[in-house]
C-alpha cells in the first residue's frame, strides 16, 4: 500500500555501491512518495549532502573511496540528518561501532524493502515527535540546558550537537533525575517501534552522549549495573 501522501517533501539519500540493490531501494521508495538522491561512493555522498541536505541517509558500510563509517562521521560534522547504517557485518561490536560514529539505526543485509521503509518511517517519527512534543520550556540541570522548543542542548553555554535519538534519551533521563530507567524502557522511548533491537544499542548511544557532554562519566548519566541508567539527582535544579 502506497504511503505517498505522507512522504512528499521528505528527501532520502541512498548510498550503496551495488547497482542492483540501489535500484531496488530507489524504485520502492519513489513509489512511497519520497524524493530520492543516490550515490555509489562515500565522496559522492558527502558532496550530495552538502548540496541537497537530505532528511534521511541510508548508508552502506562498505563503500569505495570513503567507507560508510568515515562518511557518517562527515555527515555528523555538517549537520544532523537521520542516518540508517546498512551492513553485511553481523557482529554486535560492528553495529555498536556504527552507532558510536553517529548512526541512529542499523539494518543488517539481507533485509526486505518493507523493513527499510518501516525503519525510515520510524526514524522520521522520532525526529518529528521530538519537535512536536516541545512546550517551549528550557530544562536546566546544573550546567546543562535543554531547549525543548528549539531542540538544542547547551553545556556551560556551549551548544552540543545531538542526534534525534541522543536528544530523546537525554531529555527523558534529565526530566526525571534519580529515576532508574532500564535499557528496554529507554529503547522503547527512543525507537517507539516493535523492531527487535539489541539492548546494547542503548549503551552505544549513551556512550556517545557522555562524550558530547564532556563530563565525568557519572556526573550526569549514571550507570546502574545490571539494569540501566539514571540522571544524577545532584543536578536537579
Amino acid at each position: 500500500m502506497s504511503r505517498e501522501g505522507t512522504n512528499i517533501g521528505v528527501k532520502v539519500l541512498l548510498v550503496e555501491d551495488e547497482e542492483k540493490i540501489l535500484s531496488l531501494m530507489e524504485t520502492y521508495l519513489l513509489a512511497e512518495g519520497y524524493e530520492i538522491l543516490t550515490a555509489r561512493d562515500g565522496n559522492a555522498a558527502v558532496q550530495l549532502y552538502m548540496e541537497s541536505k537530505p532528511d534521511i541517509i541510508v548508508l552502506d558500510w562498505m563503500l569505495p573511496h570513503m567507507n560508510g563509517l568515515d562518511a557518517c562521521r562527515r555527515f555528523r560534522e555538517m549537520g544532523e540528518p537521520g542516518i540508517i547504517m546498512v551492513t553485511a557485518k553481523t557482529e554486535e561490536m560492528d553495529k555498536i561501532v556504527g552507532l558510536e560514529m553517529g548512526a541512529d539505526d542499523y539494518l543488517t543485509k539481507p533485509f526486505s524493502l518493507r523493513e527499510l521503509s518501516a525503519r525510515i518511517r520510524s526514524l522520521l517519527r522520532r525526529m518529528n515527535r521530538a519537535g512536536s512534543s516541545a512546550q517551549g520550556s528550557v530544562l536546566r540541570r546544573g550546567e546543562l540546558s535543554i531547549d525543548e522548543e528549539r531542540l538544542q542542548v547547551f553545556m556551560g553555554g556551549q551548544e552540543l550537537r545531538l542526534t534525534p535519538t541522543e536528544f530523546k534519551l537525554l531529555h527523558l533521563l534529565a526530566s526525571r533525575p534519580g529515576r532508574v530507567f532500564s535499557r528496554m524502557q529507554l529503547l522503547q522511548h527512543a525507537f517507539e517501534e516493535e523492531f527487535v533491537i539489541d539492548e546494547r544499542t542503548v549503551d552505544a548511544h549513551i556512550s556517545k552522549l557522555r562524550k558530547k557532554l564532556d563530563a565525568n562519566p557519572s556526573a550526569y548519566i549514571q550507570t546502574v549495573y545490571g539494569f540501566g541508567y539514571r540522571f544524577g539527582a545532584s543536578h536537579e535544579n
